[in-house]
């Protein structure tokens, strides 16, 4: 797609003079194949990262619907092929699309949140990140962002300073398929998994409602015993 490779060396060269990135364990995110990045969403500069997170050409992008609105992103949707998302309700239209593309092997990319944090640490993971893995069986890729706060990009860009971003990629693990029954139960539970995970990468100041969840505990006394064990 050849807006896309235009798109992502534009934000390539934009990120590089306005922000120092630290990545970490990138390789976990496959060339190929289908799966779920998903990560916290802190701010507007999250979507230019977006673009330099993977080489594919098969990224399946979601556009929240207020952007409809503007036709600069009308336009940049049709050019990327990315499909409308309405963040407040069971969009069910656009699941079934992106259903259909990751089984055609592509890569989506989800905030299940669903809305940057005005405070920078996360909020309550909603269902859809969960139900596409459950329907799907894809892997998910878990992904934690820090340092695009929205404040801290204006305050910081304002005095003419570099932003300093860290992205890490977490371990690739999947759900259960979607079962007939308690399917609101298995979805809150598959959810609180994918945010906990997401959770377990970033600094305690940004863990949020999940901060003391039981999940990430457990998660987060694992990753201590596999450091002390290496």
């Amino acid at each position: 797609m050849k807006f896309l490779k235009i798109l992502r060396f534009v934000c390539r060269f934009i990120l590089r003079i306005i922000a120092r990135i630290e990545l970490s364990e990138m390789e976990r995110i496959p060339a190929s194949g289908a799966c779920l990045a998903v990560s916290n969403h802190l701010g507007r500069l999250d979507a230019m990262l977006a673009m330099i997170l993977s080489e594919r050409d098969d990224i399946i992008m979601m556009v929240a619907e207020k952007y409809q609105a503007y036709w600069i992103w009308r336009w940049t949707a049709r050019q990327l092929d990315a499909l409308w998302l309405d963040r407040h309700n069971a969009d069910f239209r656009t699941l079934r699309e992106v259903q259909k593309r990751l089984k055609a092997g592509g890569m989506a990319a989800v905030a299940p949140e669903g809305t940057r944090s005005a405070t920078g640490q996360m909020q309550p993971g909603k269902p859809g990140a969960a139900y596409l893995a459950a329907k799907t069986g894809v892997p998910i890729i878990p992904v934690a962002v820090t340092g695009t706060e929205d404040k801290v990009v204006y305050g910081r860009l304002k005095k003419f300073r570099r932003l300093d971003i860290t992205i890490r990629v977490g371990e690739p693990f999947t759900v259960p398929p979607l079962p007939r029954k308690n399917k609101d139960e298995f979805l809150q539970k598959s959810t609180d998994e994918i945010m906990c995970r997401i959770a377990a990468l970033l600094p305690p100041e940004y863990r949020g409602v999940y901060a003391a969840h039981p999940r990430l505990q457990e998660l987060l006394s694992d990753q201590l015993e596999k450091e002390i064990g290496d």
